[in-house]
């Protein structure tokens, strides 16, 4: 049996202090709407919408899970996965005050004012909706950031430093810049940045702190010794390629906050966007030389949501698919010179996320139309050179900041825990030295110069 340290006690005493805690927090019933505010169909719209967010974050430990080398599948999985418990928590303690309390100089949001949800469930509605039914609405898109970063530290990151690392980004990163770009008082809304569902605040955030994470890890073994590793399971890929496409509907569509015809070119937006950079993937690589790939079609679809992201609400539904196709090719590019490279972002998280995050930020400042949302802005493609501008310096504002912090974030934590397993356990696998954990995927089929070879797969290779 293991020992039993403070280290490894402390998260649990932790959660159980927060439930104690929770205990004298006194209840208040929910809002009565007496003034008619609340509007049903938006209602049952949002937390459908919610709902489907929440499955992209499952979808997306399929997605990674299926593309990184069997013997850390399910640590791979885990780790987006327990994102979902570490954010809840913070979200309810603190995290929403933070992000969308009284805001504190345009920064962050006072801390004190929604505190273990004080005058959340009771507090005013948002719009026609409840204003606790917006706060489970943003909180999975909360959940869903920290687990993006998965992918670029898969399969040397060791899993009780990232619970730290999801909780500190969740605070010093996710919360800013949600605050920044979603919160009225925010100064980037008041510079006039546009982001309809989280280009800045979720993907180039995420993007940002994959670079970081992977620049302090450093390099795999097997990476250093130029190993191929086979994707554990490529129909793993397709099903959750399947659950984020099906779950950004609710992501950018739901972002409108109402059923009104807003959401629905939101919804349209979304689907042309990834559909135009599945094929756009897929092509480029037929066009140099490759052959047509499920990775390459599935991988293509999700930097084209990534990229409509911002824009799905501002743009109208022809320009998306210039934006999907865009932001496929840039992020196929970054991939090819990135492979070259000594970066080892396992799953190319930065140049899918990160740089899907940017191309839409500036398409944003493109296409974005007036004609689509007349809260929005009328982009260089109408003549507004300026909104351009202002898209431009909030994106160098996002990118500098997360990579800045995030980067902290790594060498803080690595400065008092492990950030990184041993050169022996990363050869065993993070599944079975991390989790006592087995995968196994049964019987592949290997291509090989033309002939099919059959290679009986073993439980571990340990």
């Amino acid at each position: 049996m293991k020992k039993i340290t403070l280290k490894s006690v402390a998260p649990f005493l932790v959660l159980a202090g927060v439930a104690i805690a929770a205990i004298f927090v006194p209840s208040v019933p929910d809002f009565v709407d007496t003034k008619g505010a609340y509007n049903s169909a938006d209602i049952v719209w949002v937390i459908v919408a919610a709902a489907l967010v929440f499955l992209m974050t499952p979808g997306l430990a399929f997605f990674y899970g299926g593309m990184v080398h069997r013997k850390n599948v399910i640590s791979t999985m885990i780790k987006s996965v327990a994102a979902a418990g570490v954010v809840s928590i913070l979200w309810v303690v603190v995290g929403y005050s933070l992000c969308f309390g009284p805001s504190i100089g345009g920064v962050i949001g006072d801390p004190t004012t929604h505190f273990f949800f004080k005058g959340v469930a009771s507090g005013e509605p948002w719009g026609t909706i409840p204003r606790s039914l917006f706060a489970v609405f943003q909180l999975m898109f909360a959940i869903i950031t920290p687990g993006l970063v998965v992918g670029a530290v898969a399969e040397r990151i060791r899993f009780t430093s990232y619970i730290l690392f999801i909780a500190l980004f969740s605070l010093l990163v996710y919360a800013p810049l949600a605050h920044w770009t979603w919160n009225a008082d925010g100064f980037l809304f008041k510079m006039g940045v546009l982001d309809f569902a989280g280009g800045t605040v979720v993907h180039i955030s995420a993007g940002m702190a994959a670079l970081a994470g992977a620049l302090v890890l450093k390099r795999r073994n097997s990476h250093k010794e130029h190993r191929e590793i086979p994707p554990a399971n490529i129909p793993y890929v397709l099903i959750g390629t399947g659950l984020l496409w099906f779950g950004w509907f609710g992501f950018n569509a739901g972002s409108a906050l109402a059923a009104n015809s807003l959401a629905v070119s939101a919804f349209f937006t979304t689907n042309t966007a990834a559909a135009a950079a599945g094929l756009s993937w897929m092509f480029f690589d037929v066009l140099r030389g490759k052959k047509p790939s499920v990775l390459g079609f599935c991988i293509g679809a999700v930097v084209g949501l990534v990229a409509i992201t911002p824009a799905a609400g501002f743009v109208a539904i022809p320009q998306s698919i210039t934006i999907g196709v865009v932001a496929a090719l840039v992020s196929n590019i970054a991939v090819f010179y990135k492979q070259k490279s000594t970066l080892d972002d396992t799953l190319d998280v930065f140049p899918c996320h990160g740089l899907g995050g940017i191309v839409g930020m500036l398409l944003t400042g493109v296409f974005a139309t007036k004609a689509v949302n007349g809260a929005g802005a009328d982009g260089l493609w109408l003549g507004n050179a300026g909104f351009l501008w202002t898209q431009v310096k909030g994106m160098l504002i996002a990118v500098t900041f997360s990579f800045t912090v995030s980067w902290l974030i790594f060498k803080f934590i690595n400065f008092i825990l492990p950030l990184r397993v041993t050169s022996e356990e990363e050869e065993l696998g993070l599944d079975a030295t991390q989790h006592n954990e087995k995968y196994l995927q049964g019987t592949l089929l290997v291509h090989n110069n033309g002939k099919i070879n059959e290679e009986k797969l073993i439980e571990a290779e340990h």
